[in-house]
């Protein structure tokens, strides 16, 4: 058989991809966005240029019978609530195998492993599975660990063990650090981390027109998932309590609302997120104290969960970054410009956008968080 003669199949998948790309441009258009201004619309295209960047990183070649680590999120790809503090890996596995996982914890000060549900084939997850932290693992003095990964309890029980049920699809990791500096922007931070399968699959096949078709075609199905595909069904308001449907206002729900409603939660955080909306020369101060917890930050995020650039820009603080006033409590200002006060968040000019704060199992209620718009010139130093 001639080189050009079949089915072709990967060509149909890299048409359905080049299709996608047009469709996302129209997509930038839609009214369920509620775009106000070219900056929304040119925000919208770089975020699926993020996804795409993802989707053929994590998807194109993803092996589930040979898993192996990717990091989610870099200080040039973000999506889906990047976390400048913490550093994510991600794979696929196949639920009905088993695995071996080895890593150590690299002085993280939080550590965890969580199974998501249905995201075979590149869909986006819609339920959380098994979560181990931490205080779940067996952790030695340097540091080092090993988990079993797989549908059935091990021989050695069930602590370290990350259960994979049926239509378990990928697994991430979780490393946060409480650093001055963000995490997320050292480049020689190395988290040791592998995976390998206990039952030796032997070594991969070359993709025929076949399985290339069907690596696109994962690629395709994430990306559509977070774009075209996503926001038709809008959650009601008040339908997620840690959402605020009022702008410039947090709703503090009472702390075990649950934070399971978003496919790719972390089981021990507890959130809370509202808008911002600010015009030319208003500020927001939040004034709050930080709970007993393992680690605790704010982000600010665009209209799609990516944080702007925080290379240069100071777009999330965490309790170390913080200055607190003298009773232990803080106040931090987020504004378009610097207002010669501690504590400033900048929103690059954004007029609107997320406010996402995490707190890490919490060992209290977590305090009220008040908020006032104040005009900018009435913020002395």
């Amino acid at each position: 058989m001639a080189p050009d003669e079949g089915g072709d199949a990967s060509s149909a998948a890299m048409a359905e991809l080049a299709a996608l790309i047009a469709d996302i441009e129209a997509d930038s258009f839609h009214p369920r966005w509620k775009f106000e201004s070219v900056q929304d619309r040119a925000s919208y295209r770089e975020f699926a240029m993020h996804a795409l960047h993802h989707a053929l990183q994590f998807w194109l070649e993803a092996d589930p019978v040979r898993p192996r680590w990717y990091r989610w999120f870099s200080p040039t790809k973000k999506l889906l609530g990047d976390n400048p503090d913490t550093v994510y890996y991600g794979t696929v596995i196949d639920p009905t195998r088993r695995y071996r996982i080895r890593g150590n914890t690299a002085n993280a000060c939080y550590t965890s492993f969580t199974v998501e549900l249905g995201t075979a084939g590149g869909a986006m997850s819609q339920k959380l599975g098994h979560t181990l932290n931490d205080t779940e693992l067996d952790i030695d003095a340097a540091g080092d660990f090993e988990l079993i990964a797989g549908p059935d309890e091990p021989p050695t029980g069930p602590r370290n063990w990350l259960r994979l049920d049926p239509d378990a699809g990928s697994i991430t990791t979780r490393h946060y650090f409480e650093w001055e500096r963000c995490a997320a922007l050292d480049p020689n931070l190395d988290v040791p981390l592998s995976i390998v399968p206990l039952d030796d699959p032997g070594p991969p096949p070359v993709p025929d027109d076949d399985a290339t078709a069907a690596n696109l075609r994962r690629a395709v199905t994430f990306l559509r998932s977070v774009t075209v595909g996503w926001g038709h069904q809008p959650v009601p308001p008040g339908a997620i309590p840690w959402v605020s449907a009022e702008p410039n206002v947090f709703t503090n729900p009472p702390p075990d609302d649950g934070n399971l409603g978003i496919g790719y939660a972390a089981a021990d955080n507890v959130y809370r997120s509202a808008r911002w909306q600010l015009g030319p020369d208003e500020a927001l101060v939040i004034r709050g104290r930080f709970p007993r917890c393992r680690f605790a930050n704010i982000v600010l995020f665009n209209n799609h969960m990516q944080t702007p650039p925080y290379d240069r820009r100071l777009v999330s603080l965490n309790r170390v970054q913080t200055v607190h006033e003298p009773d232990g409590s803080f106040r931090m200002v987020l504004a378009h410009r610097d207002p010669g006060v501690p504590n400033w968040l900048d929103t690059r000019g954004l007029p609107h956008g997320t406010m996402f704060w995490r707190f890490l199992l919490p060992e209290e209620p977590l305090h009220d968080l008040d908020t006032e718009v104040v005009p900018l010139d009435s913020l002395g130093s």
